[in-house]
């Protein structure tokens, strides 16, 4: 199953934001991954695997270039090291994005991925994957609009 589409089903997900995180990232769901062992793995830098897994979810095009240049991630896959730590919090905060999408729309991939690519007007008329991976002021203006759309206000 589709990591997005575990959504549709809460009973499937992880008990933790952190733990639904690192199940999107396609990382190990140690038990004791809590916040702080995660904010402490976006520090130290996540494997460049995480690129792929996010690609995996919402189209490899979508994310490499976006999070780190091609040959970034070229050299990081060749050589084992771990992505920079600039690089992990773009990656923690597209995919924090991803997560609360995936809340809101029921793990209805389709609809997803139609409110990730398509501009929203609301958005300064960029996508809102464009906007969380350019910046986390970006990634918070997305994440305000899907709460406020949850708590039917409107948008």
């Amino acid at each position: 199953m589709n990591a997005l589409a575990a959504y549709a089903d809460p009973g499937c997900l992880p008990p933790t934001a952190s733990r639904r995180l690192a199940r999107l990232l396609d990382l190990e769901e140690p038990e004791q991954l809590d916040e702080l062992a995660f904010a402490r793995m976006v520090a130290e830098g996540l494997p460049v695997s995480t690129v792929n897994a996010l690609g995996e979810l919402v189209g490899r095009a979508r994310i490499e270039g976006k999070v780190a240049s091609e040959a970034t991630l070229h050299r990081h896959r060749r050589s084992g090291r771990p992505l920079s730590r600039t690089h992990s919090e773009r990656l923690y905060d597209a995919v924090r994005v991803l997560d609360a999408i995936g809340t809101a729309f029921h793990g209805d991939v389709p609809r997803i991925h139609d409110f990730l690519f398509r501009p929203h007007p609301l958005l300064g008329g960029e996508s809102p994957l464009e906007l969380a991976l350019a910046s986390s002021p970006g990634a918070d203006a997305v994440l305000n609009l899907v709460w406020r759309a949850e708590a039917g206000v409107a948008v």
